[in-house]
């Protein structure tokens, strides 16, 4: 399957970490979060019914397990192993075409599966397994390219506008809008938001006439084969001013655009489930749910966490925020394939390693430095 067809699939399983407790707030929205749209079904058989008869039910059970991973926490992953042989088809309410070809033996679509809520959130109260599925109020997402020498602000309608436009925002757990920059919005007020100036936020609540509403930058660099992206403004949980940059896998703008995309609307998801379900003051501090400092210490430990797809990162991410002793966690570049993390531990690698090896992961001294992979 192509990079850009596997992202697209990716999505539907991507969930930021958050520890989350057990239950769901049934808000007036919350059964929107039940659709998965837009979702990519292909199949080939001997011939064009068969394989499209195996693409609905390939797909629909793929969905379901999607939507699982959209509702579940990520520590909770594990135990979705007691639903694993329900049948989506017992659940699905409604399926919708937006899209479709077909060959002699091929069927390939991207389809709309809607599934009963209320069904689905007995199945998991039945098996006592946390669930969040309250919608957050929509935030505003403006998307800006900052590039040239000197840098110049544009209002992007490009590969970085149709990376967030190409994703599920209305079924999502934070509805996003996404907006054009207003010409009353000029390269001062942006750098003022890149550095965190709050009067950089207030001149964009003002000219957007809300508080909900984010800036997210995109800074592509074609020679060092970079996209550093910076998400800059307040959503539901709180200020929030978020700088990655990720490596430009052969070039290719387009699939690294997708990707922090996918990976921005995670963290936007992760602040809102772990304000709705942890502690009050992670909504005061706006800090990022994959960011940990606890003032612990510890000896610094560098190495390169290695994954398949982006949902597996998500997990990878959320076990290092749940080993206890771990502190100042950062991530400096993140590929489609692997991150460069650095965090402190009692103990150093070795420790973390021994710490790690009980949750499912392997952190070893490689010839080219400590590299993480998951057991799973």
């Amino acid at each position: 399957m192509h990079a850009r067809r596997s992202l697209a699939i990716v999505l539907g399983v991507w969930m930021a970490t958050a520890h989350l407790c057990a239950g769901s707030a049934f808000a007036a929205g919350a059964d929107s979060a039940y659709t998965i749209a837009n979702y990519p079904v292909d199949a080939t058989a001997a011939n064009a019914v068969a394989a499209k008869q195996q693409a609905l039910a390939d797909g629909q059970q793929a969905a379901f397990r999607s939507l699982l991973k959209r509702i579940v926490p990520v520590t909770a992953y594990k135990q979705l192993t007691r639903v694993k042989d329900i049948k989506a088809a017992n659940l699905i309410s409604g399926v919708t075409v937006r899209s479709e070809k077909n060959s002699a033996t091929d069927y390939l679509a991207n389809l709309d599966f809607s599934f009963q809520a209320d069904a689905v959130r007995a199945e998991l109260s039945r098996q006592s397994i946390p669930f969040v599925d309250e919608q957050a109020p929509p935030v505003g997402l403006i998307t800006v390219l900052l590039q040239g020498n000197p840098p110049a602000v544009t209002n992007d309608t490009g590969l970085w506008r149709r990376a967030w436009t190409g994703l599920d925002l209305k079924h999502t757990i934070t509805p996003v809008t996404v907006q054009d920059l207003k010409p009353e919005i000029h390269a001062d007020t942006v750098s003022m938001l890149l550095a965190g100036d709050g009067n950089g936020l207030r001149i964009l609540n003002d000219e957007y006439g809300t508080k909900l509403i984010v800036m997210a930058v995109a800074e592509p660099d074609m020679v060092a084969k970079k996209l550093t992206v910076t998400l800059a403004g307040q959503d539901a949980v709180g200020p929030l001013l978020l700088k990655r940059t990720y490596r430009m896998t052969n070039g290719d703008l387009g699939y690294t655009s997708e990707l922090a995309a996918v990976i921005a609307l995670g963290v936007l998801e992760g602040r809102w489930k772990a304000i709705k379900s942890g502690p009050a003051q992670q909504a005061s501090t706006g800090a990022p749910v994959w960011s940990a400092s606890t003032g612990a210490g510890g000896e610094v430990v560098r190495f390169t966490a290695s994954f398949v797809d982006p949902g597996q990162w998500n997990e990878i991410r959320a076990q290092l925020l749940d080993t206890p002793g771990v502190d100042a966690l950062e991530i400096a570049t993140v590929s489609d394939r692997d991150a460069d993390v650095s965090l402190r531990f009692p103990g150093g690698a070795r420790g973390l390693a021994d710490a790690l090896g009980a949750r499912g992961l392997s952190l070893a001294n490689t010839s080219g430095g400590w590299v993480l992979r998951p057991n799973y």
